[in-house]
């Protein structure tokens, strides 16, 4: 009943997305992902990244076939589109295997196995869809605020040192070989979930059900709840407000200067700014930065070398989002924020409502409004006064990490290893 319910939340979201796209004269999530099982996908590795997601529920036999099918089918697609000389992507048979899983499941099984495939199937197919779901909520944001609030975040990052500016400059200094790399971690951030995730579930086909948390659902509530908040606090970010990001989109002359990453913004008299209707206003908080902490978290219950990757992962988007100028510093502390608020009230609710866990959501909550009421309506006094706003920022973000770190534990106590009795020593014989 619970899946279903899900199922039904989510399509009517999908639905309703659809149509407001539409209002805007472009494909909604359901039309582009309808379309990918014909026409070049989109992302071929995030495509691939739900099958691995489906096949957890397969044996390993049936794993090796269904990613046989998927190659041979984009083979096909692949000789076909050269011949008519169509775009070339890769992906198609993915989604197909993927879509295939379903309609085995609903024609040749039956009760718990049927069940399974389809929780199969639908985490995979949600996985594609929070992808097709962002794109359509990013372009609401660009045709709906058409004012951003650039101005004010970069006079509270004062108060953080501007690390937009300062990390901006890092990167560049790296070369073509740091841009690369960070530009590779940035983009393949769901497939890096995916890795977590089919090691969390890889006990699914032999248990015959999924484990009551895994990032999936952690990951897919941030891409729920996180754009929410981008009606609510637009923002562009610095390569696009104060640099050539826009350049070519028809928005860069809606840069209030090109300042990033070699000149600090000033510090005074914010103010809301127009800009174009072609730039997403997603950047307050960073999601991307929420997804990367996520990763983290969930990587710490893993075998070494993936808590290696994770850390890996988190620092290097870390470095991206301010490197790249996409974001603040201060989008990163309230994606930290909510990142760890929004996985507490997962683990609360798998808990039945633990009163400790209500207690660490809540708090985590009111951080993140007060940061977000600091940023809108305390900038130049956080600028003014950096060595005092800061550490309270830096102290708030701590704050909510070591709550949720602390009630974790309590709720997970590690086993603590007992030492063996020593043996008496025995009476040597006379």
């Amino acid at each position: 009943m619970l899946w279903t319910a899900a199922g039904v939340v989510v399509l009517g979201f999908l639905v309703a997305l659809e149509i407001a796209a539409r209002h805007y004269g472009e494909p909604g999530p359901i039309t582009s992902q309808a379309r990918e099982v014909i026409f070049a996908p989109a992302s071929g590795p995030l495509l691939y990244a739900s099958l691995a997601l489906t096949t957890v529920v397969l044996t390993w036999r049936q794993r090796f076939v269904a990613a046989g099918a998927a190659v041979a089918i984009d083979v096909v697609f692949a000789l076909v589109r050269w011949a008519a000389g169509a775009e070339m992507n890769f992906g198609n048979g993915a989604l197909w295997v993927i879509l295939g899983t379903a309609v085995i499941a609903l024609v040749r099984r039956t009760g718990a196995e049927r069940v399974l495939l389809l929780k199969g199937a639908g985490l995979g197919l949600l996985l594609v869809a929070g992808r097709k779901t962002g794109d359509a909520w990013l372009l609401i944001t660009s045709k709906t605020r058409p004012m951003v609030l650039d101005q004010y975040l970069a006079s509270a990052d004062h108060a953080l040192g501007n690390p937009s500016w300062a990390v901006g400059r890092i990167v560049g200094a790296t070369g073509a070989v740091g841009h690369h790399v960070l530009d590779f971690v940035y983009t393949m951030l769901p497939v890096a979930a995916v890795v977590i995730a089919v090691w969390q579930l890889r006990r699914v086909a032999a248990e015959r059900r999924f484990p009551r948390h895994h990032l999936v659902r952690t990951f897919l509530a941030i891409g729920l709840l996180g754009p929410a908040v981008y009606m609510v606090f637009p923002v562009v970010g610095p390569v696009f407000a104060y640099g050539d990001g826009a350049w070519g989109t028809g928005g860069g002359i809606w840069a209030l200067a090109d300042l990033w990453p070699h000149t600090l913004p000033p510090a005074g008299g914010p103010e809301h700014m127009p800009y174009d209707e072609f730039t997403p206003r997603n950047c307050m908080p960073s999601l991307h930065t929420a997804w990367a902490v996520s990763i983290f978290i969930h990587s710490r219950t893993g075998p070494r070398v993936l808590r290696w990757a994770g850390t890996f992962w988190l620092a290097a988007t870390l470095s991206a989002t301010l490197g790249f100028g996409y974001h603040y510093g201060v989008d990163l502390v309230a994606g930290v924020v909510f990142a760890y608020t929004v996985e507490a009230a997962l683990r609360t609710f798998d808990r039945g409502m633990d009163p400790r866990g209500v207690r660490l959501v809540a708090y985590g909550t009111v951080v993140f409004a007060a940061l977000l009421t600091s940023y809108r309506f305390l900038p130049v006094q956080m600028a003014a006064h950096p060595w005092v706003a800061g550490p309270l920022l830096l102290l708030a973000m701590a704050s909510v990490v070591y709550g949720y770190t602390r009630t974790v534990r309590q709720w997970d106590p590690r086993a603590v290893a007992v030492p063996a009795p020593q043996a008496r020593p025995q009476p040597e014989p006379a």
